[in-house]
């Protein structure tokens, strides 16, 4: 059997985008002499739909749209996901399915049994699990058809399980010959080759092949890489998709442990993290700005190294006629920004648009005078300069229609290092959960044949330049200490005492953890972000506002 995997972008609730798009799949795969189609988890509505699952008309939809595809294509077996209706008296109204049909007919039906309940997921708040396990004969093999996180406990390869059984080994068990697994599964930083390692070590383990079809594209935060991947019995990579695009490979099933035929289906991925963290801003912001229905961008360059990554990534997205770089200089800002930030519009074919705000910002001083003393300015006043950016920013964007970007980074974020209403108004927050160090890490790869950023912006002191001579390391540690401590507190979960023991200052400690938690209040008002971490600020890391608890240790 001959087994294209379909790797597609849809775009939720779109119903009618994406079945044109699974048709057009359909057909490349019956030009290329293919027997089945395998696409990815729910890509009749797009994952994750999440409430709108709670709306009768949005279901019923998309199981009208499936019937509609499966009277409409001949010629090809097709697997697809899609969310039905459960048969269950209690619990749950829906299952998340998986149909294969063929011809004007549905052959097989099934649905997820593991359902996850950790970071972003949160399945059982609309699924009912399936508590059924069956294998289904078709062209010759016996199909044991799984939904993304079921093929996520084998207990001889993941440490951490969450559930009892093993979809697999009871597919398996029941005289399975193929997997194919259809998943809609998150971008995190290097854990396409974890998942790619998880499928060669089952297929070889069971001594049966092994089909992946994962989604592409971004849906609010979440961006999803593809790297849809086949693995022969032996468990070799025998087809892959590209990451961050929408591809098609084939596998035939007859070809086994055959390198040779191999070598066409395995697609190029990226090969660093730089460049996987990099397409997954690109992709994530050109999905996220088109889908909400805007074309256009403007951003507020600052001279410093988050405003030029985020600038670099719109026009990557968006392409330089979609995007506007505002510059907006106080009496603080120095010449070297006033230089750099004209090389960077430059180098990205963009005439930057200039605005002064000291003028503006005396007249606030003016009319505000009585309750300011003006020998004695403190952050009040440099949050008054970043919230008059902002509001002109937002002006723009209201005028022409475009979206706001804003630049902060994670290590700013998490440590309240932004100002509300201020640089953190816009749409999309782009690398809020990019620390800074990766940052500049990725600035370097993005130079790394050409000087697209100021080299100048990549060496100097970060600084929001609200006083004289400011730099962020008056305020703050540096980024190399912050950005380890963070990770090991905010994605490790490690307690103050834990990330002491491995090295770090108290003090630092204490500091960070304290302003991550005085700063919740801000993170809940930002724009969304795109998620490339284990653990971003989001709705994958629910903490509360108003509370009083203090890591041990940590004085309130």
């Amino acid at each position: 059997m001959k087994i294209a995997i379909a790797q597609i972008n849809p775009i939720i609730g779109d119903f009618k985008y994406n079945c044109h798009k699974i048709k057009e799949y359909a057909a490349r795969a019956m030009d290329l002499d293919c027997d089945l189609v395998v696409f990815s988890e729910l890509v009749i509505s797009g994952y994750p739909p999440r409430d709108l699952l709670e709306r009768k008309e949005f279901v019923d939809a998309n199981i009208e749209h499936l019937n509609k595809l499966i009277n409409s294509i001949k010629g090809i077996g097709l697997i697809c996901g899609f969310s039905d209706y459960s048969l269950c008296k209690n619990g749950n109204p829906l299952y998340n399915s998986a149909a294969l049909f063929e011809n004007g007919k549905l052959l097989y039906k099934a649905h997820k049994r593991l359902l996850p309940t950790y970071d972003v997921f949160d399945e059982r708040r609309y699924f009912q699990p399936w508590r059924e396990h069956s294998i289904f004969l078709y062209k010759g093999s016996r199909i044991g058809l799984t939904i993304c996180e079921d093929i996520w406990n084998d207990s001889s390869l993941i440490q951490k399980r969450f559930y009892q059984k093993d979809p697999v080994a009871i597919l398996v068990e029941q005289g399975a010959d193929l997997i194919i697994n259809i998943s809609a599964s998150p971008f995190v930083i290097s854990k396409k080759e974890l998942r790619w390692n998880l499928l060669s070590s089952i297929a070889s383990k069971y001594k049966i092949p092994l089909i992946y079809a994962n989604q592409t594209g971004g849906n609010d935060s979440l961006i999803f890489d593809g790297s849809s991947a086949a693995f022969d019995k032996y468990g070799q990579m025998a087809a892959r998709a590209g990451d961050f695009t929408e591809d098609l490979v084939v596998f035939d099933l007859d070809s086994q442990n055959d390198a040779e035929s191999y070598r066409d289906n395995i697609h190029p991925v990226s090969s660093s993290d730089e460049e996987s963290v990099l397409k997954a801003l690109v992709s994530g912001t050109r999905d996220y700005v088109s889908k909400c229905g805007f074309s256009q961008a403007v951003i507020g360059l600052s001279g410093g190294i988050d405003s030029a990554l985020t600038a670099y990534v719109a026009v990557k997205a968006l392409g330089r006629q979609n995007v506007s770089l505002i510059f907006m200089p106080s009496e603080y800002t120095s010449k070297d920004n006033y230089e750099d930030t004209e090389e960077l519009a430059a180098n990205l074919g963009i005439k930057q648009k200039i605005i002064p705000i000291n003028g503006m910002f005396k007249e606030f001083l003016k009319y505000i005078s009585p309750d300011f003393d003006k020998n004695n300015p403190d952050v009040t006043e440099q949050n008054l300069q970043a919230r008059i950016r902002g509001t002109i920013l937002m002006g723009l964007s209201n005028k022409h229609g475009s979206i706001l970007l804003t630049t902060g980074n994670k290590s700013e974020c998490g440590l309240g290092y932004c100002t509300l209403y201020g640089d953190m108004n816009g749409g999309l927050a782009v690398i809020s959960d990019v620390p800074k160090t990766m940052v500049y890490d990725i600035a370097k790869f993005i130079n790394r044949d050409k000087e697209h950023i100021p080299a100048r912006i990549i060496d100097k002191a970060p600084s929001a330049e609200l006083k004289d001579s400011q730099t962020d390391q008056d305020d703050l540690p540096p980024y190399e200490i912050i950005d380890p401590v963070l990770k090991g507190y905010i994605e490790d979960l490690k307690s103050a005492d834990e990330l002491v023991k491995s090295g770090f200052d108290r003090k630092i400690v204490e500091k960070i953890i304290k302003k991550v938690t005085l700063s919740e209040y801000k993170r809940q008002q930002a724009a969304p972000g795109l998620k490339i971490t284990s653990k971003a600020f989001g709705y994958g890391r629910r903490y509360p506002i108003a509370q009083k608890y203090y890591e041990t240790g940590v004085k309130a």
